[in-house]
């Protein structure tokens, strides 16, 4: 018999060896969900020690009856698929990843913003159909001297400017706290950023207030001629308003690697209009993110278990609380 037991609720690589051979010092047995079914993971998660999650819902209904649960790791960036609070009320840490796969998503927002600026998939599209016309094309611009936008200034924003910068485009951004200064990026106010730039990209976390962030108000602000693209989290757009935008030719396009739901209706506006680019919510893979990904969520749960404070527990919880309660008589 294990000393402790760990659940993984979902995961998208091939094996576990990674998570169990940290695990194992200390004892700790990992069991992969069998099913998403939630009466099922509600059983499993009510006999754990530790949680890893990736894309499930973690919410209050799950927990109620988990008396055993210390900390979820989540393996990702955002935690809204976690209810945080519930767990701060049940001394239970919540442990995220927050920079992990900053250079794959500001490399895939790159990606992004020169496919569309230089109409790459367009062009892959007309070939592949038997048009190798380039009279056929739409209208293209020089990358050079053209602004990109970055919605937030975190971790990911700033490896997306420095990238940007270092092709020559020009680079403003919008943050609320203005905390990350980098030479030769301006900070402007929200609705200069989408009235000025070229590419609006998003780099802020899903929060309940900026659900539908991204509405038709904002794509009107936007240059007819302006881009957007999301490599965040898909609820921070109003798709239904994108598509409107779009339909009206308020933007020349987007670039969307996350949506809702995923996967989306993919015959539906806006993702089967031709001037959008979607990839499956892929900015974050590459072989290295995944392996410092699983490594630094079994390593919080080891942690944890053995009494030390992990790192990047964002719910204030901290182990002394979560031992004084496990203690109490």
């Amino acid at each position: 018999m294990s000393r402790y037991t760990v659940l993984i609720t979902d995961y998208a690589w091939p094996d576990l060896d990674i998570e169990r051979s940290i695990l194992k010092r200390i004892d700790a047995n990992l069991v992969a969900a069998e099913q998403s079914d939630r009466d099922y993971l509600k059983e499993k998660i009510a006999t754990s020690d530790a949680v890893m999650c990736n894309w499930i819902q973690i919410d209050r209904p799950l927990l109620e009856a988990a008396t055993r649960l210390k900390i979820i790791a989540r393996l990702g960036i955002g935690i809204d698929s976690v209810d945080t609070s519930f767990c701060r009320e049940k001394n239970i840490l919540v442990g995220n990843n927050p920079d992990y796969c900053v250079t794959e998503v500001a490399e895939h927002a790159l990606a992004q913003i020169l496919s569309i600026g230089r109409k790459i998939a367009f062009w892959h599209y007309e070939t592949m159909h038997g048009r190798y016309q380039i009279q056929s094309g739409p209208q293209m611009w020089r990358m050079e001297n053209q602004t990109v936008g970055i919605y937030g200034f975190g971790n990911t924003g700033i490896a997306l400017a420095k990238k940007v910068l270092g092709i020559g485009m020009n680079v403003i951004a919008y943050s609320q706290s203005r905390r990350n200064n980098l030479h030769g990026v301006t900070f402007v106010d929200r609705e200069e950023l989408f009235r000025q730039s070229d590419y609006v990209s998003l780099h802020v976390p899903l929060l309940p207030q900026n659900q539908n962030l991204i509405g038709y108000d904002e794509l009107c602000l936007m240059k007819p001629t302006a881009s957007l693209i999301n490599t965040a989290r898909g609820g921070l757009v109003d798709h239904a308003a994108l598509a409107k935008a779009l339909s009206e030719d308020k933007i020349a396009g987007a670039a969307l690697d996350v949506q809702v739901p995923e996967p989306p209706e993919l015959n539906s506006a806006p993702y089967n209009d031709h001037r959008v680019l979607l990839t499956p919510h892929a900015a974050f893979i590459s072989e290295e993110s995944l392996i410092d990904l699983r490594k630094k969520a079994a390593e919080q749960i080891v942690d944890c278990l053995s009494g030390r404070q992990p790192q990047n527990i964002v719910n204030g919880v901290t182990v002394e609380k979560t031992s004084r309660q496990t203690t109490q008589p």
